[in-house]
C-alpha cells in the first residue's frame, strides 16, 4: 500500500483519519470517517472517484483487507461506469430549439419584452433577445430559470417524502452541484438545476434519495431498506435515471 497519509501508530495500530487518501493495488480512495458507522463501505462517486467510509478508530490494516476483498466489486462498478459515460448534448439555444422541464418539451422563443431573461408562458420558454445574443449569457439565464423554477417545485415535494421517512424537512436549494444530481450535508439538500429536465418521478427519486441520507449515511443495506420502504419503485427509477440522465443538458452551449 502506497500513497496514504497516516497519523502516528497507536497501540491498536495505525488509524485512518477523515479526509485522507488511501492507495491500494492501484486504486486511490478518499476516506470518510463517521461516528455513526459500525461497518466499512465503498461508493463510486459520479465523477468516478472511490470513497471508503469507515467507523471511528478504524485501523489501516482492516481497511486494506476490506478493499482487497471487494476488489471485484470495485472493478465491476468502474467498468459499468465506463459503459454509462454521459453523452451530454451541447445546445445552441437558438430560437425554436426544444428544451425539457419535468419531462415535457417546450420550445424556446426569442422575445423583446421587459422582465426576467427567461420565463415559461403559454407553453413557450420565452428568452429575452438581449440575453440570447450572447451564448454564455443565454446559458446562464436558462440555468438560472431551471434553478428558480425547480426550487419552487421541489419545495412542494420535500415534505411528503420527509414524512414517509420520518425525518425533519431539511433546507433545500437548487444550484450547480457538479457531476451529482443532488447532495445532502449538515441539514441541507442541494439539487442540480439540470435535474429538472427529467420527468417529475425521477426528480422525486433524487429528492427521496438525498432525504434518506438524513437518517443513514452512505449507501449500505440500511440505506436502501429505508429508501425502498418509502419508495418501492426506487430500483426501477434508479435504472431509468442512470439511462436517461446520460443525455441531460448540463449547460454546455455551442459557439455561434
Amino acid at each position: 500500500m502506497s500513497g496514504a497519509s497516516f497519523p502516528s501508530p497507536t497501540a491498536g495500530g495505525t488509524r485512518l483519519t477523515d479526509g485522507q487518501t488511501l492507495s491500494v493495488d492501484g486504486h486511490t480512495l478518499g476516506v470518510r470517517v463517521s461516528a455513526r458507522r459500525v461497518r466499512l463501505g465503498l461508493t463510486v462517486e459520479r465523477d468516478g472517484s472511490l470513497v471508503l467510509r469507515v467507523p471511528q478508530a478504524c485501523e489501516a490494516k482492516r481497511a486494506e483487507a476490506f478493499i482487497r476483498t471487494n476488489r471485484g466489486w470495485i472493478d465491476g462498478k468502474l467498468r459499468l461506469r465506463e459503459e454509462r459515460q454521459p453523452v451530454r448534448p451541447t445546445r445552441e439555444l437558438a430560437d425554436g430549439e426544444i428544451h425539457r422541464y419535468l419531462g415535457r418539451d417546450y420550445r424556446l422563443l426569442y422575445v423583446d419584452e421587459p422582465g426576467a431573461p427567461v420565463r415559461l408562458v403559454a407553453g413557450r420558454l420565452r428568452m429575452d433577445r438581449a440575453a440570447a445574443a450572447e451564448p454564455a449569457r443565454a446559458g446562464r439565464a436558462l440555468a438560472d430559470w431551471y434553478a428558480r423554477t425547480g426550487l419552487r417545485w421541489a419545495e412542494g415535494r420535500l415534505q411528503p417524502w420527509a414524512a414517509r421517512m420520518d425525518v425533519t424537512d431539511p433546507r433545500i436549494e437548487v444550484r450547480d452541484v457538479g457531476r451529482r444530481w443532488g447532495t445532502y450535508r449538515s441539514g441541507r439538500i442541494a439539487l442540480h438545476w439540470a435535474t429538472f429536465q427529467l420527468p417529475f418521478h425521477l426528480v422525486d427519486y433524487v429528492i427521496a434519495h438525498e432525504l434518506a441520507h438524513v437518517r443513514v449515511s452512505g449507501h449500505g443495506p440500511d440505506y436502501w431498506r429505508l429508501l425502498r420502504r418509502a419508495m418501492p419503485e426506487c430500483g426501477r427509477w434508479k435504472t431509468e435515471l442512470d439511462q436517461m440522465g446520460r443525455r441531460v443538458w448540463m449547460g454546455e452551449v455551442a459557439r455561434r
